[in-house]
C-alpha cells in the first residue's frame, strides 16, 4: 500500500467494526505509536511508580516515557514531587533512567546546582546579574493515591482524576500502602504493542490454559463465561460462586471494607479506571500457589487474612492489593512492537525475608503470568502484523472490557484532535 493510500489514524481506530478488534496497523505503525505516546503517556494521567521507589530524602526514580523524562524525588521535608529531567540550562539529562540517592541534583554538563525541591542553587561563570530564581526544574503534576505516583505531562491535566483519587483513596486506605517497601521488582519488555498489552490483561478469556499459577487464586466464573446452555453441575457451580461472594462481601462490609464494583470506562471518561473487591479461591487469603499469605507480617495494622483481592486498572497499569503484599505492574511504550512492563512485589515495611515471607512464594504466581502474557502478546502482535489478519469478534461474555478499552482508545485520539 502506498503512503498516499495510507488510513489515518483517526480513520483506523474509528472505522473499527464494533464489537471487533483493532486493525493491524494500529499496533504496527511508527506514526501511530508516536502520537498514541503523545496523546496517551504524555496528556492523561499515568501511573510511574510507587512511594516504595523513593523511600527516603533525596531518593530519587527516574522515569522515561517516549522522548520524555522525569525526576520523582523525595525531598527533604518527606514530600514526593515529580520534576522535568531537563537542565535549565541547555537541556542535559540530570539523571540517567533507575534509581539513586542525591544530596542535589547536579548537571553532569555544566554542573548546574538543583534542591530537591526543584530551585536552581548553584551556578558558576554566569555572572553577578544572573537570576536563578527563574531557572528552578520545571515541575511534573503529581498524585500520590495509596502507594501509587501519578503523574501527567500535560499542562492540561485531566480533571477527572480527582474521580480516582476519591474512589481508590478509601479503599486502599486500611493497608497504608505508603507504609511498604518493595520486596521485589521485575522488568520484562513484552515484543508487542502497548494496546494489546492492555487489552491482554483486560480479559480471561485466555486465563485457563495459559495461566495455572494465577487461576489457582481466582474463581473460574469471574474470568467470564457464557450463561447459555449451562449444565446441571455448571448452574450449580454458578449458584455457588454467587452464594460465596454474597457472604464475603456481607462478611466484609460489616468490617467496613469498600467492596462493589466501580468502574470509569466510558469514551468521555479521560482518567479510566476500574477497581472491586475480589473473592479468593481456596483458603482465600492471598495470590499464591497455596492461596494463603506469602507474609505473616500482614499490611497496615491488620489482623484478618481473608480480605480478598483490591483490584484497580488504569490505561497503563494493574494493581492487586490482598491482605499481606501487593502487586503493582504498569507499562511503558518502547516502540510499536516493544512494552516495558515493570512490576513491584510490596510488603509491610517491617516484613523481613526469611522470617515473615519466603520471596519465591510471594512472588511466583506473578512472575510466571507476565512471563506467560508476555509469550502471549508476541505471537499476538506477530498474527496482527501478518498481511493475512482480519480483526475478529469479541466474545460478549469474556471480552467485554476489550471492547470498552477500543471505544475509549478511539474516543481519547477524537478527544485531543486525532
Amino acid at each position: 500500500m502506498s503512503v498516499a493510500n495510507l488510513k489515518t489514524h483517526s480513520e483506523l481506530a474509528r472505522g473499527r467494526t464494533p464489537g471487533h478488534g483493532m486493525p493491524g496497523e494500529l499496533f504496527g505503525r511508527q506514526d501511530v505509536f508516536e502520537t498514541d505516546v503523545d496523546v496517551f503517556f504524555h496528556k492523561h494521567w499515568i501511573l510511574a511508580g510507587v512511594t516504595a521507589d523513593v523511600p527516603e530524602p533525596g531518593d530519587v526514580s527516574t522515569v522515561d516515557i517516549g522522548k520524555a523524562s522525569i525526576l520523582i524525588v523525595r525531598d527533604d521535608d518527606e514530600n514526593i514531587r515529580a520534576w522535568r529531567n531537563v537542565c535549565r540550562h541547555r537541556g542535559a539529562r540530570l539523571k540517567d533512567a533507575g534509581k539513586s540517592t542525591v544530596g542535589m541534583l547536579v548537571c553532569p554538563y555544566h554542573q548546574w546546582t538543583y534542591d530537591l525541591d526543584g530551585s536552581l542553587k548553584h551556578t558558576t561563570h554566569m555572572g553577578v546579574d544572573f537570576d536563578r530564581s527563574c531557572r528552578g526544574l520545571i515541575p511534573v503534576k503529581t498524585r500520590i493515591v495509596g502507594t501509587h505516583i501519578f503523574v501527567c505531562l500535560s499542562d492540561d491535566a485531566p480533571a477527572d482524576m480527582d474521580i480516582l483519587e476519591q474512589t481508590m483513596a478509601p479503599r486502599f486506605a486500611p493497608y497504608d500502602l505508603t507504609r511498604t517497601r518493595i520486596a521485589h521488582e521485575a522488568e520484562i519488555i513484552e515484543n508487542g504493542n502497548w494496546k494489546l498489552v492492555i487489552e491482554n490483561n483486560r480479559e480471561c478469556y485466555h486465563c485457563g490454559a495459559t495461566h495455572p499459577e494465577l487461576t489457582a487464586s481466582f474463581l473460574p466464573e469471574d474470568f467470564g463465561f457464557c450463561p447459555q446452555g449451562l449444565s446441571e453441575e455448571s448452574q450449580r457451580a454458578l449458584d455457588a460462586y454467587h452464594a460465596r461472594n454474597a457472604a464475603s462481601v456481607s462478611s466484609w462490609e460489616k468490617d467496613g471494607l469498600i467492596c462493589n464494583a466501580f468502574e470509569r470506562l466510558d469514551p468521555d471518561a479521560a482518567t479510566s479506571f476500574r477497581t472491586q473487591r475480589l473473592v479468593i479461591a481456596g483458603n482465600g487469603e492471598s495470590q499464591t500457589m497455596d492461596t494463603r499469605v506469602a507474609s505473616r507480617k500482614l499490611l497496615g495494622e491488620l489482623q484478618r487474612r481473608d480480605l480478598g483481592d483490591v483490584h484497580m486498572w488504569t490505561h497503563n497499569s494493574w494493581t492487586h492489593v490482598m491482605s499481606d503484599h501487593a502487586v503493582v505492574s504498569y507499562i511503558v511504550p518502547l516502540a510499536p512492537d516493544k512494552t516495558l512492563v515493570r512490576t513491584k512485589w510490596l510488603v509491610h515495611e517491617d516484613a523481613v525475608e526469611g522470617v515473615d515471607y519466603d520471596l519465591n512464594a510471594l512472588t511466583e504466581v506473578w512472575v510466571a503470568t507476565n512471563a506467560q502474557d508476555a509469550s502471549l502478546v508476541a505471537t499476538n502482535y506477530r498474527g496482527t502484523q501478518d498481511p493475512a489478519y482480519e480483526p475478529g469478534p469479541f466474545s460478549p461474555f469474556t471480552e467485554t472490557y476489550v471492547e470498552l478499552f477500543a471505544q475509549w482508545y478511539a474516543a481519547r485520539l477524537g478527544a485531543h484532535g486525532v
